[in-house]
């Protein structure tokens, strides 16, 4: 610690000595320039202010330090004359780099031209800051205009993030909306598929007609309406002037308040406008415009895809209607030609006779079955049911050929094993790829006796007087048109006055879930339920065998049905009597003329117990 330099300052030469020296001090210690200029400032204030107040006792002391070699320079000052209005003294410090060398003081032999040199030399201390400055101000421009040019990047920058953010938006936007559309876009073909699956499922008009209306309303239409040319106008009376428009051109109309401007449609004018809602007429066409289909709006309108779909809906649904149509009239004309080929039956002594024909109602299974019964020239009837393998037009005109052909070969030789062999050999050769099943039964006035021969066809069944029935269970031959030799044999059969002969095709017995032996003891349980004034009405037992078996419901095949009862003598029924079966041990009431038949070993379609027809290896019995 150096001694202090103590100076009473009473005058303003004092105060610039001491200015000056402390000027001086704090350059040689290497005080910074701007530093040391407000020191000095500071210090001539107070200063100033102490001259004003009578003066002050100023001393100025340097006071090193060793760590970093600086040194501190205290101004210390006190008043003179002390009050309480005077100020309170005070201290300024100003802290040198460098170390003090030798003596800090230079304040003996200030003059007046040393006055002079520190007035200059203040005065370039004052250029040296206000060349800092100036340096200062150059640097604050530089860095004002880096800063303005951040500035303007970080802005550009920020709109750069507002753009892609906007545009990041927009993106999201569209892939949601294409999305939608998409979605949109897979419900409209997922609806279209189902739909047009619906409408082409089935062959009957009213059942596709029914269907558009559960599918379109309320989703896409609020109400269905659809105008068929062919069909007779409806009571309500006149059509939209859109549908009329649709019909006349051709071609869709849309109807609505605004255009629709709607892909393939046209917009009508005003004075075509639905009182409600927005219409779209489009025309039913297919191989030629069958009617037009109107949909009214579900709401405020129809979009454009929505209505692409509905149009190709209405195609798809103009093609099933075609088809619906071709087949009623292919079905119509398959059943004609059937049912023109339908013998009437002859009226025989000694027998009756009674049919039913039924057409299938499902598909077109129609034209493989039918009946048959004609007289030969020795007084005998041949009786035949057959069925045709296939459906439609073609099964019935090779049905046709079968039946001719059938009565050709039944002139030259009256045995029904030889007649279907005949058929057999001309079915296997002129259409190889059809087959038929026949059974022919053939009764001779007088005889008892029926002969009868089966190709591949369903079992007889035969109901003796008194009520027993009994299949008659030979084997039935392979069917007609099997690509392989085969010759038929006949076989006989009792057949006392008073039975009935029960000969029919498979769609009467014949069910895909239960196979045809249940059918065939179903049958033989409802034919020995008959009573004998069933029987001896053949129209009333075939109603009676129908019921049961076909009912009302839904048929796959068609049906035919020939019964033949035998007459008793015109002396009245046979007489019956207890007999006993050598087989069985059962008792039955059967005619005398029976007995012999009944007591001595039987072949097993001349049994009274009912055998059912062998099928694959199974055997069932019935009564």
């Amino acid at each position: 610690m150096i001694p202090p330099e103590v100076r009473k300052i009473t005058s303003v030469t004092e105060a610039v000595r001491a200015r000056i020296s402390a000027a001086r001090l704090t350059a040689a210690l290497g005080a910074p320039t701007v530093e040391q200029a407000r020191f000095l400032t500071a210090l001539t204030a107070r200063l100033r202010q102490s001259l004003g107040e009578g003066g002050a006792e100023l001393a100025l002391t340097v006071q090193p330090s060793a760590p970093d070699e600086t040194s501190v320079v205290h101004a210390v000052a006190r008043p003179l004359s002390p009050g309480p209005s005077r100020t309170p003294p005070w201290r300024l410090t100003l802290v040198c780099p460098g170390p003090q060398r030798g003596s800090p003081y230079h304040s003996e032999g200030l003059d007046d031209t040393t006055q002079a040199e520190a007035v200059l030399e203040a005065d370039e201390e004052t250029a040296a800051i206000l060349r800092q400055l100036d340096e200062t101000q150059r640097q604050l421009r530089l860095h004002r205009e880096e800063l303005h040019q951040t500035n303007q990047g970080v802005l550009a920058l920020h709109a750069e993030l507002d753009a892609a953010a906007r545009i990041q938006r927009d993106l999201l936007d569209a892939e949601r909306a294409a999305r939608g559309q998409a979605e949109k876009a897979r419900g409209l073909l997922t609806f279209l598929a189902d739909a047009s699956a619906a409408v082409t499922t089935s062959l009957d008009q009213e059942d596709i007609l029914r269907c558009l209306p559960e599918l379109l309303v309320p989703g896409y239409a609020s109400r269905v309406d659809v105008w068929l040319f062919d069909e007779p106008a409806s009571s309500n009376g006149a059509h939209s002037a859109a549908a009329v428009a649709a019909a006349r051109c051709d071609r869709p109309q849309h109807a609505g308040a605004h255009p629709g401007a709607l892909p393939g449609i046209d917009d009508l004018p005003p004075s075509a406008l639905s009182p409600d809602r927005p219409l779209l007429c489009i025309p039913l066409t297919a191989r030629r415009t069958a009617g037009v289909l109107t949909l009214t709006a579900p709401d405020d309108g129809f979009d454009e895809d929505t209505s692409v779909m509905l149009v190709e809906l209405a195609r798809r649904t103009a093609i099933a209607l075609d088809n619906a149509r071709r087949y009623g009239q292919h079905r119509d004309t398959a059943e004609a030609l059937q049912r023109a080929q339908l013998t009437d039956l002859p009226a025989t002594e000694g027998l009756h006779l009674a049919a039913r024909y039924l057409p299938a109602t499902r598909g077109l299974n129609i034209g493989g079955d039918w009946y048959d019964a004609f007289p030969q020239p020795d007084g005998s009837l041949l009786t035949v049911v057959g069925d045709v393998t296939g459906h439609g037009l073609r099964a019935a005109v090779i049905m046709g050929q079968l039946r001719t052909a059938l009565r050709a070969y039944a002139v030259e030789d009256d045995s029904p094993a030889r007649i279907l062999t005949r058929l057999h050999r001309m079915l296997r050769h002129q259409q190889p790829n059809l087959y038929a099943t026949a059974v022919i039964a053939r009764f001779r006035p007088g005889d008892p006796r029926l002969v009868w021969a089966a190709a591949g066809h369903p079992p007889a069944l035969v109901r003796a007087p008194g009520g027993p029935v009994r299949v008659l269970d030979t084997r039935p031959g392979v069917m007609l048109g099997v690509p392989l030799p085969y010759e038929y044999e006949d076989h006989t059969a009792e057949l006392p006055p008073g039975s009935t002969l029960v000969l029919y095709t498979d769609g009467l017995v014949e069910r895909r879930a239960h196979g045809i032996d249940p059918g065939i003891e179903l049958l033989g349980r409802t034919l020995a339920a008959l009573g004998e004034s069933e029987l001896e009405d053949l129209d009333v037992c075939a109603e009676s065998l129908l019921k049961p078996l076909v009912h009302d419901s839904e048929r796959d095949d068609d049906v035919c049905l020939l019964l033949c009862r035998t007459l008793p003598p015109e002396g009245g029924e046979p007489e019956y009597t207890q007999a006993r079966d050598m087989r069985t041990g059962k008792a039955d009431d059967v005619p005398r003329s029976q007995q012999a038949a009944l007591a001595a070993p039987t072949t097993p379609e001349q049994t009274p117990t009912a055998i059912a027809w062998r099928s694959q290896g199974e055997r069932m019995e019935t009564r």
